[in-house]
């Protein structure tokens, strides 16, 4: 049965006054905060949770965090995915400890031994032989835009509407109502309108994209292998085949973006699913928490680019804009070797695994018994929740589904009752740290909140 939104409506107003009477010390500190931080934040997109202002976090464990009210939560958000092996895994704090004090030096420029570890690692991963460093994903994006460009001579790149590849400024282009491109709503100050540089079609629309390549005019092709950000939208079967074939018919490259889609397995879908980019972008989660991004190149995309430089035509090594004074620092890297060495294992994502397939079955099972009519997906260690009965198939049907005032009452009844997912999607994510009493607590809450919405 529909949701009743009178209830929804009630229900809202309810736990946004139990919020507002709970959490007075976060409250607090989000009112003085104002004086010097823009938006009373850090980081503008922190003040874009439910109930007027974030919580302020006193402290974070495993798969826990506890606000400066006192309150302790179940994490399903983790850090939207940065912190997917949980909050300060014990591998990863002595790693940074022992960098920062017996080895010292966070950043020397020069390089260590658990950078050329780390490399070897994500060509074991991923299959692509050479990597490079940032410290975001947004970077590793951008980085690798640059190098595509640089390599075929060509002027354009393709993405999916609605996805999201971190502040590059390409990528910020959706399609309107008819199908026309657009720079996305709310972009800030482009330095061109993003339909200059960019050619944008939906995921799944294999027609679309043999299309856009046909001219031979498009360097790359940026995609996640699943779309994410904007609820996760699976490729469907022999869509990201036909991206591969098109691309090696028009000489484009291909970028898999793998910062959120790292949750299929341990080397992403890229792994998972056998596909084969040019290009792997990685960020978030590689490191345990610590800014770090990561662009990795095929044998035959390392062979252009040297000829680039080989040539001078191209500036990798001063000013170029591929590069930057702390990327690849040794302390991010000694968190990444321990990561990926002990923490983010191939053991440690089956079990991840199979609590989110519990959550799942959890949500599956309050779903029917309420009747209705939502759907959840799942990629790997990932779930997001979709207020329609079929999982969404391109970024535009799934963006078509956003409900403001459910979303908030989602989150806020939840959150009141010690669960939180990430803020302005629906997406609960699984780390080593996290338990099936975790995944039953959040099981138990969402069938309250069910039965709180629906009529008797």
């Amino acid at each position: 049965m529909p949701v009743d939104r009178a209830m929804v409506k009630a229900l809202l107003q309810a736990e946004s006054e139990r919020f507002a009477a709970e959490h007075r010390a976060s409250r607090a500190r989000f009112e003085q905060a104002q004086r010097s931080l823009l938006g009373g934040v850090p980081m503008t997109w922190m003040a874009k949770w439910a109930g007027g202002h974030p919580l302020f976090a006193a402290r974070a464990g495993g798969a826990w965090i506890e606000d400066v009210d006192g309150r302790r939560y179940v994490d399903f958000a983790l850090g939207d995915t940065g912190a997917m092996a949980g909050h300060s895994p014990a591998p990863v704090v002595d790693a940074v400890a022992r960098r920062l004090g017996e080895l010292g030096g966070a950043t020397v420029m020069l390089p260590t031994d658990d950078a050329a570890w780390v490399g070897d690692e994500l060509t074991r991963r991923f299959g692509v032989p050479l990597w490079s460093f940032s410290l975001t994903a947004t970077d590793a994006n951008r980085w690798a835009l640059r190098l595509c460009r640089a390599i075929t001579g060509r002027p354009y790149v393709l993405v999916f509407s609605h996805c999201y590849h971190g502040t590059v400024d390409e990528t910020f282009v959706t399609l309107n109502g008819g199908g026309r491109p657009r720079s996305r709503a709310g972009n800030v100050g482009p330095a061109v309108d993003p339909t200059v540089t960019t050619r944008v079609c939906e995921f799944n629309d294999l027609d679309a994209v043999e299309r856009l390549l046909a001219d031979k005019q498009v360097a790359c092709v940026l995609t996640e292998p699943a779309l994410t950000n904007i609820g996760i939208v699976l490729p469907e079967p022999g869509f990201l085949d036909g991206v591969r074939a098109a691309c090696d018919w028009t000489g484009t490259l291909l970028i898999c973006d793998e910062t959120h889609t790292l949750s299929a397995g341990p080397g992403g879908c890229t792994d998972a699913w056998g596909l084969t980019p040019d290009v792997v972008t990685l960020g978030k989660s590689i490191a345990g928490g610590l800014p770090i991004g990561a662009y990795g190149v095929s044998a035959d995309v390392g062979a252009r680019i040297e000829a680039l430089e080989d040539a001078d035509h191209a500036d990798l090594v001063d000013v170029g804009g591929v590069g930057g004074t702390l990327a690849g620092n040794a302390l991010s890297l000694a968190a990444a070797r321990a990561t990926l060495s002990e923490v983010l294992t191939a053991d440690a994502f089956a079990g991840m695994t199979a609590l989110c397939d519990r959550f799942v079955a959890g949500v599956h099972g309050a779903l029917f018994d309420h009747d209705v009519p939502w759907s959840i997906v799942q990629l790997g260690a990932r779930a997001e929740l979709a207020f329609g009965p079929e999982p969404p198939r391109n970024g535009g049907a799934s963006a078509a589904l956003h409900d403001a005032e459910l979303e908030d009452a989602l989150h806020l009844y939840l959150l009141n009752r010690g669960v939180l997912i990430t803020p302005f999607h629906n997406m609960a994510l699984m780390s080593p740290a996290t338990t099936e009493a975790d995944v039953d607590r959040h099981t138990e809450v969402f069938a309250e909140l069910l039965a709180a919405i629906t009529a008797p």
